[in-house]
């Protein structure tokens, strides 16, 4: 596809247990990071940048901003400590880079970039990747540049349920959200997608979820590009977002079909939840999700940011409210 089209652009800031009761300055905090990661990544596109431009823009943006689970403000392991995943993806090139387990990177997401960009990898984990970060100037910061005294009472409410070993069934929920994500369509028809992530609070072992896996939680190809949220082991068994794409490049399917029967259908039958965010070559947005609530947003033709964070606010997916069996995860 080279003929002219209209730039969209689309981003998540995580699903889960959203609730109306959110601290009113928070919800201005994070509603306003949302229009500026939309209006930044936006101006890419409308420059006539690549897609790939508008969904580093975009994600910058929330991975600074403390109220999202990625960069600045990323959930502590069970050992205290911050372990950032990110992945981006071109949909014309199928190009991919990948990080996993970095504890410094400033913007994981860049250095996914710069992976895709300048190494002959797809994915690189741990010390390796910020070897690789410094040779690529990519900022590193020291790591209590991610700590935010909110991640940390988390991480010690969690602790003290794994003590008692009875976890809460809210909190065990929400150990699995909070990813941030972006899809864009620039002007010559091409798509790429951007998932970032602090990953689960009170993980262990060097535990990785499904954002920076290609094909699980981040995908693009020529027809659409996709960003999950949610409980990523469910995510890398379906390898949801590539299913979603080959979905509706093999088998035809409308995108807002295919992306619904799998986040809210083939994830939640084997015990998952979670949200997605999908574009196809047309700008037809798709947004499904089986939560309270997604922090979700998007800009196109009109150059309008809008977001919206609650079940009952519209998007353009127009999604049926979730059954209620669906909005709380098992154990």
């Amino acid at each position: 596809m080279s003929h002219a089209t209209s730039p969209v652009l689309v981003i998540h800031g995580g699903a889960g247990v959203i609730k109306r009761e959110m601290n009113p300055a928070r919800e201005k905090a994070v509603r306003a990071a949302m229009t500026k990661a939309l209006q930044d990544g936006y101006a890419q596109l409308k420059a006539g940048k690549p897609a790939i431009d508008a969904v580093t823009a975009a994600l910058t943006v929330l991975e600074d901003d403390p109220n999202f689970n990625a960069g600045r403000g990323s959930v502590f392991t069970h050992d205290g400590k911050n372990e950032m995943d990110a992945a981006v993806m071109e949909g014309d090139t199928l190009s991919a880079g990948s990080v996993a387990g970095v504890h410094r990177v400033k913007n994981p997401i860049l250095l996914a970039r710069a992976v895709m960009e300048h190494s002959s990898h797809v994915m690189l984990v741990g010390d390796g990747a910020e070897e690789f970060a410094k040779e690529q100037g990519i900022a590193l910061v020291d790591p209590s540049y991610f700590r935010t005294e909110e991640r940390w009472q988390q991480l010690q409410r969690a602790l003290k349920e794994d003590e008692q070993k009875k976890p809460h069934a809210d909190l065990e929920t929400a150990k699995h959200f909070g990813t941030v994500g972006a899809v864009a369509l620039d002007s010559q028809g091409h798509l790429a997608a951007g998932t970032s992530t602090g990953g689960m609070t009170d993980k262990r072992w060097g535990r990785v979820g499904d954002s920076p896996i290609i094909g699980a939680g981040t995908y693009a190809n020529a027809q659409c590009a996709v960003s999950g949220t949610g409980w990523g082991e469910f995510y890398m068994r379906t390898v949801a977002a590539h299913e979603i794409c080959m979905r509706v490049s093999m088998l035809g399917e409308p995108l807002q079909r295919a992306a619904a029967e799998v986040i809210n259908q083939e994830i939640p039958s084997m015990g998952g939840n979670g949200g997605a965010i999908a574009l196809d070559g047309n700008g037809t947005i798709a947004m499904p999700y089986n939560t309270e609530g997604m922090y979700r947003g998007w800009i196109g033709a009109d150059g309008v940011p809008h977001v919206a964070i609650y079940d009952d606010e519209p998007d353009p997916s127009n999604h049926p409210p979730a059954p209620a069996s669906a909005s709380s995860s098992s154990e």
